[in-house]
């Protein structure tokens, strides 16, 4: 069964910032992947939203706004971390839109949302985009430099996955402001159907610098390749932990223990590594194991049901898991706005449809009784 707390209604009043900030990475693409097929993208022409319905802040909630505005420097605004470009720019607004949707307290929620500078979209037009659909959204946009992470990228199992912008996560505490402590970074393919506040309160204990939902149950080994395991000097990362598959797409991150550890360095050593040994297949998500496999902050599972994309090769359909649910993840090749688009939509897309503010030229826009009807079916 899957739990959806209760729509907050109203309308907002969030102010609107914008900061281009250098030091950061996916770039856009002439064409668009939309599930395995590839269509010519006229941005102008295309990418219009819906104006997202206003949401304010609940009766107990704290008044953080200074001068009808958010610091990104107080440490009691919720802050979010996403990435922005075209090819996801329709998962992002949907995301953002079912995070206010459920928020307690929308109103205390900040966004930064990181762009390529090789973008074939002006970045001041996917600011205007967001601001349009959002008016009242606090956020904040930086420009990610791709030449950071371009020689270090290796060739994955799916090339969605060498995108640079990918690795826009493993360069946060970089890019922020040196006064942002901590974050929640969300993929763009996600949908929060609970409080962010509530993941946004989750404890790192001991010195831990990430927490995410694990999956000790996975197959641990297969996401590293032979040459890795029989070298002990790779293999004794591991030593003296019980390391679990995470997924990145989800994490709660303390930058001010990220910064001290240097982990953006670390990562990167691995990258440079993976170049000449390769010892994984799975573009950004090895890296991130190897550095904090085994010392990951356990979420609830509720707060990253991932892989309803399929896996990374095909775009086949799959069920929710058991129990409660706070976010919904498209992991994998399938993402659901293609799938709906193509009229060849999974189950779970339906759940992804009502937060879904695209508005083609050519038909009408998705409407909440599909997903009703697909209910009664």
């Amino acid at each position: 069964m899957m739990f959806l707390p209760r729509a907050v209604s109203v309308v907002t009043i969030l102010v609107f910032t914008l900061l281009s900030y250098g030091n950061a990475i996916r770039s856009l693409p002439n064409k668009l992947a939309c599930g395995g097929d590839e269509a010519h993208i006229e941005f102008g022409m295309s990418m219009r939203f819906s104006e997202a319905p206003g949401y304010q802040n609940g009766p107990k909630c704290a008044v953080l706004a200074r001068n009808g505005m958010l610091l990104a420097c107080d440490p009691s605004v919720v802050q979010i971390a996403m990435t922005i470009d075209l090819e996801y720019l329709r998962g992002t607004v949907a995301a953002v839109h079912s995070v206010l949707k459920h928020s307690s307290c929308p109103e205390n929620v900040l966004f930064h949302f990181i762009a390529s500078d090789s973008s074939l979209v002006d970045l001041a037009e996917l600011t205007r985009i967001v601001q349009s659909t959002f008016p009242s959204l606090s956020f904040k946009v930086y420009v990610f430099k791709e030449s950071i992470v371009n020689s270090l990228i290796s060739s994955s199992v799916r090339q969605a996955l060498e995108n640079p912008l990918n690795y826009a996560r493993s360069y946060l505490a970089d890019i922020l402001e040196a006064c942002v402590k901590r974050v929640i970074y969300l993929d763009s393919d996600v949908i929060v159907v609970d409080d962010i506040q509530k993941l946004w309160s989750v404890s790192l204990s001991g010195s831990r610098t990430i927490g995410a939902p694990e999956y000790c149950h996975a197959n641990f080994t297969k996401y590293f390749s032979v040459e890795f395991w029989s070298d002990p000097e790779f293999s004794e990362v591991f030593a003296g932990k019980r390391p679990c598959y995470f997924n990145t797409g989800v994490m709660v991150m303390d930058l001010v223990r990220w910064r001290e550890g240097d982990y953006t360095r670390k990562i990167e050593k691995w990258m440079e590594i993976q170049k000449e040994r390769r010892i994984y297949e799975l573009g950004s998500l090895p890296p991130f194991m190897l550095v904090f496999g085994g010392d990951v902050e356990a979420i609830d599972h509720r707060w990253n049901q991932h892989g309803l994309g399929g896996d990374n090769v095909v775009s086949n359909c799959r069920s929710l898991h058991p129990g409660p649910v706070s976010l919904l993840h498209w992991s994998g090749k399938g993402k659901p706005w293609a799938r709906l688009d193509a009229r060849r939509p999974c189950p779970v897309d339906y759940l992804w449809a009502p937060y879904d503010l695209y508005k083609p030229h050519d038909q009408p826009h998705h409407h909440h009784h599909r997903y009703r009807k697909q209910k009664q079916q």
